[in-house]
C-alpha cells in the first residue's frame, strides 16, 4: 500500500507548521515546499527528529507560475495529499491605493493557488484518488470594509474549490475547504483579535486532519465562526452597508 504523504505548500506560514507537525506525529511522510529554501532545512530536521519520518524539501514561489511543471516534475514521487497554506492579507488601506499590493494580494490568495491546485487536480483525476485542501478564510463570506481585498480573493477561491469538489467527487478525489476565523500568527500581529473568537494554528491543525481523515466537504475553525458568518450574510444589505466591520 502506498505510503501516505501529505505536500504543503506555503509551508513556512504559522498554519503550515502546525500542520507539518499535526501529520507528521501521525507518520505522514512530508514535502514541504516554500520560498527560503534554508529556513525550510532547519525545518525538516526538527520534524524529523521529532517524528522520524522522512521529508523532502523543495524551493517554491507560488507566484512564479512558469515554475509549476518543472516543480511536479522534480517531486520524487505524486503525494497523496496536497495542502495549499499559501496566503497574504497585507494592508487593506494600502492594497486600495497600490496596484502592486493589491494585485499582489489577489495573485497570492486567488490566482496562483487556484493554478497550482488545478495541476494537481489533474493528476489526482487521472489516478483516481488523492486529496486536496484549500485553506480559504471566513472573509471570503462577506466583504467587509476592513479586508474586502483580501476578502474578495478567498471567496472566488472558496467559489473554486466547490466547483472542484463537484467535478472530482466522481474521481475518488477529495477536496476539503477550511474557513479559518481569527487565529494568532504572524499574519495577524498587530491586529485588535476578539479573544474569545480567535484560535491558534496547532487548533487549526488538528482540525484539518480530522478532516482529512473524515473527508469533510467544510470546515469553520472554530466552529462558532460557522454560525457567525450564517448570521451575517443573513443582514440585509442595506443595514450591511452602514456597519463598521
Amino acid at each position: 500500500m502506498k505510503k501516505k504523504s501529505v505536500l504543503i505548500l506555503g509551508a513556512q506560514s504559522d498554519i503550515a507548521k502546525s500542520i507539518a507537525h499535526e501529520f507528521g506525529k501521525n507518520k505522514y511522510n512530508l514535502v514541504l515546499a516554500a520560498r527560503n529554501i534554508e529556513e525550510l532545512k532547519i525545518q525538516s530536521t526538527d520534524l524529523k527528529l521529532r517524528y522520524n519520518i522522512n521529508i523532502e524539501i523543495y524551493e517554491f514561489d507560488i507566484l512564479k507560475t512558469q515554475n509549476y511543471q518543472n516543480f511536479i516534475k522534480n517531486l520524487k514521487e505524486i503525494p497523496t495529499i496536497l495542502i495549499c497554506a499559501v496566503g497574504l492579507m497585507g494592508n487593506q488601506k494600502e492594497n486600495e491605493k497600490n496596484h502592486n499590493l493589491r494585485t499582489n494580494v489577489l495573485r497570492t490568495n486567488y490566482e496562483s493557488p487556484i493554478n497550482i491546485i488545478s495541476e494537481f487536480a489533474n493528476i489526482y483525476e487521472n489516478l483516481g484518488y488523492g486529496t486536496i485542501v484549500g485553506i480559504s478564510s471566513v472573509a471570503g463570506d462577506r466583504g467587509k470594509s476592513s479586508n474586502y481585498i483580501y476578502g474578495s480573493a478567498k471567496a472566488g477561491f472558496t467559489a473554486f474549490l466547490s466547483g472542484l469538489r463537484n467535478r472530482l467527487v466522481k474521481k475518488n478525489v477529495h477536496v476539503l475547504t477550511v474557513l479559518p476565523g481569527t487565529v494568532y500568527t504572524k499574519m495577524t500581529l498587530g491586529l485588535k483579535l476578539p479573544k474569545l473568537l480567535t484560535t491558534y494554528p496547532n487548533k487549526v491543525a488538528n482540525d484539518i486532519f480530522n478532516a482529512v481523515i473524515k473527508k469533510k466537504n467544510i470546515i469553520y475553525t472554530i466552529r462558532i465562526w460557522e454560525l457567525i458568518m450564517i448570521i451575517i450574510k443573513l443582514i440585509p444589505e442595506e443595514i450591511f452597508k452602514k456597519l463598521k466591520l
